[in-house]
């Protein structure tokens, strides 16, 4: 709803009043928010959750994190109703490759539609990661962001697990694009045992291949020390031996915001470790995510979290 208050905060007048009716009608239903604690057991987070609109209770549900680190900007982001960017999708469970997509796939559209093959969709503003918080809470984040908020990814799903039994701790994915590329990555390389499937979209692999107005901003001034630096802890690909799960890294060839070399160097590492994973190069593409790519990355948790065999290189037409 929006309405025109005066200067003292009282209403004078209805403007608009939004009606979730025709959503609801194709089947939508809302995320749900939700609050845990952080690593450290004391500070209160929060996120969303978003279920399929088939939801089963007596089910149990693999469950994927949305993640994008911050600074600044958690996973949840704008903290608004972004109805419009939805996808439906029939369950993946009928074998249909019946979907009606919108003319504009956003970030909301992409968590949705994943919700809707069979997952449970997290969205959680970690330490470091999201603003209006405490100074402390902000500063987290600094001198090092390989953190990427990841344990307290882990604790946030262990505590929903308890509290709802439709979850399934045994089958936990993770998927992000650009820092979220990092962070799904990063996941699948420091809790190995935890995170199962991970896709991993234009990471920002190593800051010292991305831009020094994001690092040093971040992680302070580039700094050597003996024959390492500040920034090597940092870097993906310091840790492929630890990779256990199926990883699924893209990059687009012309991303020149985060270039491909950054994605190549962890390539690189997890070949020297003799470790299997899959790549995607998407061509004559940039930093933005295809209809292509995102096809993809639901038919890796379909088939590697799922379970289940996804509908043969379909196709998103807009209608």
């Amino acid at each position: 709803m929006t309405v025109l208050r005066d200067a003292d905060g009282k209403v004078v007048m209805e403007l608009a009043r939004g009606d979730a009716a025709p959503l609801r009608a194709i089947g939508w239903t809302p995320a749900e928010e939700f609050s845990v604690k952080a690593r450290d057991g004391k500070t209160d987070l929060w996120g969303i959750l978003h279920k399929p609109s088939t939801f089963d209770p007596t089910r149990k549900y693999p469950i994927v994190s949305y993640i994008y680190p911050g600074p600044q900007r958690g996973s949840v982001g704008d903290w608004v109703f972004k109805g419009p960017d939805w996808v439906l999708g029939t369950s993946v469970e009928t074998r249909t490759d019946k979907f009606v997509p919108t003319r504009n796939l956003g970030e909301e559209g992409m968590r949705r539609a994943l919700a809707e093959l069979g997952f449970i969709v997290i969205q959680l503003d970690a330490l470091g990661s999201s603003p209006q918080r405490s100074k402390a809470f902000e500063d987290f984040f600094y001198g090092h962001v390989g953190d990427n908020g990841l344990p307290d990814h882990v604790a946030a799903i262990r505590q929903l697990a308890a509290k709802y039994p439709w979850i399934d701790t045994t089958r936990v994915g993770i998927v992000g694009h650009s820092g979220g590329g990092y962070s799904a990555a990063a996941a699948m390389l420091h809790f190995p045992d935890f995170f199962k499937v991970g896709v991993a979209g234009s990471g920002n692999h190593d800051f010292r291949v991305y831009g020094w107005y994001w690092g040093e901003k971040y992680m302070g001034p580039y700094r050597k020390t003996g024959d390492s630096d500040n920034y090597e802890a940092e870097a993906n690909y310091k840790y492929a031996a630890n990779l256990k799960g199926k990883l699924l890294l893209m990059t687009g060839d012309m991303d020149c915001n985060n270039p491909p070399a950054e994605t190549l160097r962890l390539v690189d590492a997890l070949e020297k470790a003799g470790k299997d994973f899959d790549m995607l190069i998407i061509t004559d593409a940039g930093h933005q995510r295809s209809t292509y790519a995102i096809r993809r990355s639901w038919d890796y948790f379909v088939k590697n979290l799922l379970g289940a065999e996804p509908p043969k290189e379909y196709r998103m037409i807009e209608p």
